[in-house]
Parts: structure tokens; C-alpha cells; sequence
């Protein structure tokens, strides 16, 4: 409380300064040395990290694995000046970890227990686009939407949040996200650290600004990208530690910010496993110290542990191809403390990595049918912003594209397709980066580079109903950064999207 009764003080007193002469001067000193945020070792990390539940389900007389969720109001008390207002599914604030294998059907029953629509989008899952999820399936304040699908992807750490149009934002940052899982018998999945909760964590990080009230404060950075936050929540939880008992633990990393791209590393630069991208399992392990995330994105490392030793998980300062000005009111200049790590004085012994992980299948360029450029700027794609009505794209069925992505302006921006994961094949014209390699769902763009993408449009065919394309930066894609595309059957035409906001599909 103290370092926010500071903060309204220094407030007051550059308005005064504003009203004086060279008043505009000093404001802009101050709100630049406030925009910056450094953590490092100023967190006492005293709550243990809580762990999301599996979530409870059962197997139906048509043999779908069932799930309840629904989305509720709640408060929690997280210590920062007064007990929250918060959302949540089966609970306060995030939701239970749903879990399923590659081949069975899902039920989801989503009941809606707010006083507003609101969806619940599959991020990351290969599903009919009338299960998605998306804005044209908006659910009515009490009622039940309910998608049935087949999982038919590899193992991967999905997530699934909210995508009402125009208030994907408010959502989210409210509390409205969890993880699902999905596991695979194919590939070195076994070999790994897989105790869910034991030595396999998520960890959902978020960023939230807290009030002097104890609420969360919404709205926007200087630097235009959406509401950065001071204080980190991981899994809920504030200044959170995890008990680490074996010698290598498995972190499931989901960038669940609005806004925040985060640059996790170990504060004593220890190389670690990378070992997952957004899309599921990498063919081989990847060392490194450094893994970037922005919004939307997830990642599974290994860390290898010695006994009694705690560490600090950090988000050190990174270059988001952005210029000077935009870097310190955007995030790139922050240092976070997210989760310290406490080994135990006898670790159990954990198998040595696999040398490889899952089968991996690059998807050929040369058999693309279409190349189609996206260009970022603003709150814009290809200059125009999101309309319910309109398609962007037509893809046939069974085809594969290539997609040039670009950004034009100083902002940070990323691009997620849905349905699909795709692979990214350069950026600017030269093989991408460790981060990049494997299954995405979700890329960081940087100002000026293009990056170009390939994927295959499976399975899945409806004229009339959209996926989505758009920048993850949630208020960007509330303010129309988005469009959409569907997939049809060779030699068939788009249709039209449904005119309603509600449509209970699935059951």
C-alpha cells in the first residue's frame, strides 16, 4: 500500500507541475521513469504456487468424455489492499485443467453464470469451427453451450479463455482462462517428467495492476498495447514458490497476459530444455537459456534442479524490435520475478531427457496453392478492421497456404490463426530462431520483418461459419485487429456468417 499512496502523490504532484510552466516537460519525465517496472530480488516469494485442479469428468452412454465448467463472478483476496472482484470458471478465478487424449470425443457443457455473453474459445485445438468458440459463438447469460468434437492433434499444452467480440480483454483479465492438455502415446511424451502437479506444473502467468481498493485496473499503457501490470500472478497466485522434489522439473509456460510479452529465463543463466511449443512436443529437445512469449503463446522447458538450491524464474528486458520510445512504455524494458523454485535436500532421481521427442512432419512449401499477405498496423489488417459480417479468406479444404506476415508500426503486435498450427518457415528470409521451430499457434512480429508461415487446412469444411486470424494483444484485437476466413469444400463458395451473437451449437 505504501508504494501506491507514493504513486497517487507523485501524481498530484505532476499535475500541478503540468499547470506550470514547462508543466508538460516534467509529466513526461515522470511517466518515463514510471513505465518502467524492475522486480528483480524484491520478491518475497511466500505463497505456494497453487496448481490448478484436473478437472472432474465422465464418459457418456455415446462415449464422449463430459467436462462442466462454468463461468461465475468470485472474489479473492490475493494481499494487495482488499479482496477482489474477480471471474472465474468452477471457481474464484481461473479455471481446472481439462484433459483428454488424442482420439477420444469431448463434451464440453459451458454454462454461463454472468450477467453478460461470453464464449469460451479452444485456443490451440483442431476442431469444427462451430466448436471453436470464437465470437459467433456467444453464450447468453444462463445459458449451456455445449461443443463435441474429437481431439486429432498431438500432445500439446492448449489453453481455452473467452472471445466475446469487442470484450475478449475485459474477460481474460477478469480471470477467465484455463489450461487443457491434450496427451499423445506417440512420441517421448512417457520419457518425460509427466506427474501432473508433482514434476509436470502449469504455470499460467499474469500480469495484473491492482488499485488502491484491491481491484483490478483496467485500461491501457502509454505505449497503447493494452493494460501492463506490476505485480505477477502465477496460477493465481501472488509471489508464488514451487517445491521442487525430483532432479528435473517440467514447466507448461502459457502466456495468459493480455498484453505482456514475457522473456523467461533462470536469473543464473542456466541453459535449460526446451522441449514444447504452442502446437505440442518438439522432435528434439532444444538448450537454451531465454524462451519468448508473447500473448497467447505457451511453451514446456525441463529444468534440471540440485539439491537445496532456490532459484528465481525471471522475464528479463528484450529487444521486441520496437524503438526506444516504445520499448520502455511497452513491456520490452521490464524485469519480472515470476516463481522461485525450491529444491528439496534428497531429490528423486528423473530419467535423462530423450534424445527425441514426437514425430515431426515439415509441411512442404511447394505443394502451397495460395500465398496471402497480412499486413499489421494500427489496430488494422491489410487496413481494414474486424467485421461479423465479412470474410476475409476462402481456403479449400485440404490445401496448403503460406502466409506473409508483417508488421508496419512501432507497436508490438503478434498473429494467431485458429484451428490450424502452422510452422514457421523464415522471417525476413532467414530460418527461424530456436523459438520458432515446431508447432505454432501464435507468433511475435517484429517492426518491419516479415515473417512467412506455412499450414494445411484439414479435415474440417463450413461455408457459413468463421475461424479467426489476429493479433493476441487483446485490446488490439477487441479494436478490430482481426478477420476471419472459412474453409469449404472444393468448388463450393463462402456463405454467410451467422447475423446473431448467441448460437448454442454442439448439443
Amino acid at each position: 500500500m505504501k508504494r501506491r499512496r507514493w504513486t497517487v502523490v507523485l501524481v498530484t504532484l505532476a499535475l500541478v507541475l503540468l499547470a506550470c510552466c514547462g508543466g508538460g516537460a516534467a509529466l513526461g519525465g515522470w511517466a518515463w521513469s514510471r513505465a518502467k517496472v524492475d522486480t528483480a530480488g524484491e520478491i518475497d516469494f511466500a505463497h505456494k504456487l497453487a496448481i490448478p485442479p484436473l478437472a472432474e469428468s465422465r464418459v457418456d452412454d455415446q462415449g464422449r468424455r463430459v467436462f462442466d465448467l462454468r463461468a461465475q463472478e468470485g472474489r479473492r483476496d490475493f494481499g494487495e489492499g482488499g479482496v477482489t472482484r474477480t471471474w472465474g470458471f468452477n471457481g474464484d478465478y481461473l479455471g481446472p485443467t481439462l484433459r483428454a487424449k488424442r482420439g477420444e470425443k469431448v463434451l464440453v457443457n459451458v454454462v454461463n453464470g454472468l450477467d453478460e455473453e461470453t464464449s469460451v474459445h479452444w485456443h490451440g485445438m483442431h476442431l469444427p469451427a462451430v466448436m471453436d468458440g470464437g465470437p459467433h459463438q456467444s453464450i447468453r447469460p444462463g445459458a449451456t453451450w455445449s461443443p463435441t468434437w474429437t481431439v486429432n492433434q498431438p500432445a500439446a499444452s492448449l489453453w481455452y479463455h473467452p472471445h466475446p467480440h469487442g470484450k475478449t480483454a475485459k474477460h481474460v483479465y477478469r480471470g477467465l482462462a484455463g489450461m487443457f492438455i491434450v496427451d499423445d502415446e506417440n512420441g517421448g511424451n512417457k520419457a518425460l517428467p509427466n506427474r501432473y502437479g508433482v514434476d509436470d506444473i502449469p504455470v499460467i502467468v499474469q500480469d495484473r495492476k491492482f488499485d488502491d481498493g484491491g481491484q483490478f485496473a483496467e485500461g491501457d499503457s502509454l505505449g497503447g498495447v493494452g493494460v501492463l501490470g506490476d505485480t505477477v500472478l502465477v496460477n493465481g497466485t501472488v509471489a508464488p514458490y514451487l517445491d521442487v522434489y525430483t532432479e528435473r522439473v517440467r514447466l507448461r509456460l502459457v502466456n495468459g497476459s493480455n498484453a505482456r510479452t514475457y522473456a523467461f529465463g533462470v536469473v543464473d543463466d542456466r541453459e535449460f530444455a526446451m522441449v514444447g511449443t504452442d502446437g505440442g512436443l518438439l522432435p528434439a529437445p532444444i538448450a537454451t537459456d531465454r524462451v519468448r512469449l508473447s500473448p497467447g503463446d505457451r511453451a514446456e522447458i525441463v529444468v534440471a534442479m540440485r539439491p537445496g538450491e532456490r532459484v528465481t524464474l525471471r522475464s528479463f528486458p528484450e529487444d521486441q524490435g520496437t524503438d526506444f520510445f516504445n520499448r520502455r512504455f511497452t513491456g520490452g524494458g521490464d524485469t519480472l520475478d515470476v516463481l522461485e523454485l525450491r529444491a528439496a535436500d534428497d531429490l528423486e532421481p528423473s530419467a535423462d531427457l530423450p534424445a527425441t521427442l514426437a514425430p515431426f512432419e515439415p509441411i512442404d512449401p511447394a505443394g502451397a496453392v495460395e500465398t496471402r499477405q497480412f499486413r499489421l498496423a494500427g489496430r488494422n489488417i491489410n487496413g481494414q478492421k474486424m467485421d461479423m459480417s465479412r470474410i476475409d479468406a476462402v481456403i479449400t479444404k485440404d490445401t496448403t497456404e503460406i502466409w506473409e506476415l508483417t508488421k508496419l508500426d512501432g507497436t508490438p503486435h503478434n498473429f494467431h490463426v485458429h484451428d490450424v498450427q502452422f510452422q514457421v518457415l523464415s522471417v525476413d528470409g532467414q530460418p527461424p530462431s530456436p523459438e520458432f521451430q515446431g508447432w505454432q499457434d501464435t507468433v511475435f512480429l517484429e517492426q518491419g520483418s516479415t515473417v512467412r508461415i506455412v499450414a494445411r487446412f484439414a479435415d474440417y469444411a463450413d461455408p457459413d461459419m468463421p475461424y479467426m486470424f489476429h493479433c493476441h494483444l487483446l485490446t488490439h484485437e477487441d479494436a478490430g485487429m482481426m478477420g476471419q476466413f472459412v474453409v469449404v469444400e472444393p468448388g463450393q463458395e463462402a456463405g454467410r456468417p451467422p447475423t446473431g451473437s448467441s448460437h448454442n451449437h454442439g448439443q
